[in-house]
């Protein structure tokens, strides 16, 4: 029997924990499998192996594991398949399959787009600055500039930045120290839940001399995450075997 185990990333947060429990009840039902249950990466419960211990509990014999993440770095690329690889050694005769992180998407681009728009119209020499919350994994880096570089000439805006929480950089602090003078610039946190994170980013615009600034609400879980979401479990649902 067919099951898919949905990996989110967990927050120390209770909102964040259930803003994303919410939203992937509401994939759920768009999806026709039989069995579908819901993990934590870290931060949360229940984890992964014990979301993988549900679904066998329920009569899975095959898994499609779909990581909740906007993009692939160390925990899409190392620690959920090292958890997949434990539960294939636990449990040898279910088949496990590994999807993609949302990655950079046309529709991601839109939602973007309305971040901003929801605070005001930009003007004509308005740039953005997308904030990551950071990673080791130069893939990330290279990913985010692809979306920000898209989202540049899409909306026509002067320059989209990025920067980084935490990870190789550029860091949050270095963009601030390098842009005191910038014209009006939307700040959008590249993040499905921000909660403590947004704190950090409030706080640290509240000291900075250039207020010329608009902190946008975060990428989130809209309709079109929704959309890119199941587009990727349907990817993922046609795989033969293996992981990605």
């Amino acid at each position: 029997m067919q099951a898919i185990l949905y990996i989110a990333h967990g927050s120390r947060v209770r909102a964040g924990v259930e803003q994303a429990v919410t939203f992937l009840k509401s994939v759920q039902q768009e999806i026709e499998i039989p069995i579908q249950e819901i993990c934590f990466l870290e931060l949360a419960t229940p984890t992964i192996a014990e979301g993988i211990d549900r679904c066998i509990n329920q009569g899975a014999t095959a898994i499609a594991i779909m990581p909740i993440l906007l993009l692939a770095a160390q925990h899409a690329k190392q620690d959920i398949p090292c958890e997949i690889d434990r539960a294939k050694k636990q449990y040898p005769y279910v088949r496990f399959t590994y999807g993609e992180p949302l990655g950079v998407h046309e529709l991601l681009i839109d939602t973007l787009q309305t971040r901003v728009l929801e605070t005001r119209r930009p003007t004509h020499d308005a740039s953005v600055l997308l904030i990551g919350r950071g990673s080791s994994d130069v893939a990330v880096k290279r990913d985010l500039a692809k979306i920000a570089t898209r989202l540049r000439d899409k909306y026509a805006y002067e320059a989209v930045d990025i920067c980084f929480l935490y990870g190789k950089g550029p860091t949050f602090e270095e963009w601030l120290q390098q842009n005191k003078r910038a014209n009006h610039v939307f700040i959008v946190p590249y993040l499905l839940f921000t909660g403590i994170l947004r704190e950090s980013i409030t706080k640290r615009l509240q000291d900075y001399e250039n207020k010329n600034i608009t902190l946008c609400e975060s990428l989130g879980y809209d309709n079109n995450v929704r959309k890119v979401l199941v587009e990727r479990i349907c990817e993922l649902l046609t795989l033969k075997e293996g992981v990605l």
